[in-house]
């Protein structure tokens, strides 16, 4: 019964906490996702062009920001960008470490990571589209901005949505590191917990099965977010 009161709702209870926390970890992977999707559509955009500059740009880095662990990438947008915070507000007068915010760091350190997968998915959901339609769309006269809406952005976005799901579940996982910048979040929160309680145990595992429950519903929609997209998809030339 005790473990149970430590768990729940009540006043001596860290249920309410790890709930906020989850809630805190998914806003911080959400926030990340974006960020990735705008590194991950320059990137992919860089990669597919004509340029070698722009190519060597982005093959760097994707396989830079894949190859390096989640964790030093953490380590040095949070201590790099306070240092970059802290040198600015000197030269404004400002004395004093100013640190970058836990939320900030830890959303951008992921999003930078997921941002490196997402150029593949993005890529290789341009590469899947036919080139018979891409070739149909010029012959017929599409500039690129009516090629784009019609053909490109939503056959890129529903060839996607599965690697999009997968990057989803990585940054979800990958934002239990953020806890190292001490941001509340789900990772944090059962640490906290476990050490004031003593139970380890016990509170490593709820908040495993909490990730569990948020990578379960997670995947659930991205699967029918993928049959949606599939089953709607319009032929691209006949609604131009």
């Amino acid at each position: 019964m005790a473990l149970l009161q430590m768990i729940g709702f009540g006043p001596t209870g860290w249920g309410g906490l790890l709930l906020v926390a989850a809630l805190m970890t998914l806003c911080v992977t959400a926030v990340a996702l974006l960020i990735g999707a705008i590194l991950g559509s320059l990137v992919a955009w860089a990669k597919l062009s004509g340029s070698r500059i722009l190519r060597t740009i982005g093959g760097t880095y994707t396989t830079v920001f894949r190859g390096v662990p989640e964790l030093l990438i953490i380590y040095l947008v949070y201590f790099g960008g306070s240092s970059a915070v802290t040198a600015i507000g000197t030269a404004m007068g400002y004395e004093g470490f100013l640190g970058l915010p836990s939320f900030a760091a830890g959303a951008l350190a992921v999003g930078i990571i997921s941002g490196a997968y997402q150029a593949e998915v993005f890529r290789g959901a341009y590469l899947a589209i036919p080139k018979g339609e891409l070739e149909a769309a010029q012959a017929i006269g599409m500039n690129r901005g009516l090629r784009f809406r019609r053909i490109i952005g939503p056959q890129v976005f529903r060839f996607a949505i599965p690697g999009i799901g997968n990057v989803w579940q990585l940054s979800l996982k990958d934002s239990a590191l953020v806890s190292v910048t001490g941001l509340a979040d789900l990772m944090r929160t059962s640490q906290v917990a476990a050490g004031s309680t003593r139970q380890h145990f016990l509170f490593f595992i709820v908040g495993g099965c909490l990730y569990l429950v948020l990578t379960s519903f997670s995947d659930r929609f991205f699967t029918s977010a993928e049959k949606r997209a599939n089953r709607s998809m319009p032929t691209s030339l006949g609604q131009a």
